[in-house]
Parts: C-alpha cells; sequence; structure tokens
C-alpha cells in the first residue's frame, strides 16, 4: 500500500497522488474540479448590493458581504478537498500527506482540514503545480 498522499491543487483544480515515499514516483488517483473559480465575480453576484430604509431613518443602509463572491467560491472548494481528505483519513488511505497549491489557496485548505489530518502533514509546498505532469512535480518535491 501506497502510505503519501500528495495534493496539488489550486482554486479550481485539486489532483490527489499516491506515492511510496516523500520522493516519487507518483500515480494519479483523483481530479477534482471547480469551475466557479473561473469565473468573474461580476457573474457571481447581482449588479448593487441590496438596500433597505428603516421607518423613520434618513439614510439607507448596503449590506456587503465581509468576504467577496469570488473568496466564497475558493473557501468551498478548500472545504470539498478538506472533506475528501478528511474521508481518505479516516479509511486508512494514508499516513503521511503532502500539499502543494497555489500561495492563497493553500491557507484556506489548510483552515478547512480537521486537526487530524492536519497532523499528517508531512510537506507543504506553496506553489501553484496543477498544470505540470507527475515528473516536473516531483522535480519541485525534489528541490524543496
Amino acid at each position: 500500500m501506497k502510505n503519501t498522499w500528495l495534493v496539488v491543487a489550486d482554486t479550481s483544480k485539486a489532483r490527489f497522488f499516491t506515492m511510496e515515499s516523500g520522493k516519487g514516483p507518483i500515480e494519479e488517483i483523483k481530479t477534482m474540479e471547480h469551475a466557479e473559480a473561473r469565473l468573474h465575480e461580476r457573474d457571481m453576484t447581482s449588479d448593487l448590493p441590496g438596500k433597505s430604509n428603516s421607518n423613520g431613518g434618513t439614510g439607507g443602509h448596503s449590506y456587503q458581504n465581509k468576504v467577496s463572491a469570488k473568496d466564497q467560491e475558493n473557501i468551498n472548494f478548500a472545504k470539498k478537498v478538506a472533506s475528501e481528505l478528511d474521508a481518505a483519513r479516516k479509511h486508512n488511505e494514508f499516513k503521511r500527506l503532502i500539499l502543494i497549491a497555489a500561495p492563497g489557496f493553500l491557507g484556506d485548505l489548510r483552515n478547512q482540514l480537521n486537526s487530524q489530518t492536519q497532523d499528517l502533514i508531512y510537506k507543504e509546498l506553496a506553489k501553484n503545480l496543477t498544470q505540470l505532469n507527475e515528473s516536473e512535480i516531483i522535480e519541485h518535491l525534489a528541490v524543496s
């Protein structure tokens, strides 16, 4: 059984690999796509925020989210990837985890992992390598 999983991800794609050690070779076992990440924020929201006038008030209030729609979509995808990893950990599919993700997405993903899965993280690399082939990904692992 290959005891290490490698996840290479960004906001629109997560690729899951297995490997015997932290040095390779790797074998891709799954890919998750998140098409919503490719949308422009203007396509995710209405034109203007909602407005409210209270009785007796002199002005209106615009409702605005603290998190942009685009950022929320990134968090939603990070939750899906984290859920996949948590389920695999519960089924003992890996003993060690290597995360390689685009810098902003790496933080989102780390925040969504439960503590038991976080404890299995062996190595992290803040780079977007989702478009590279297996041998190119291994080269980046060897350099880090």
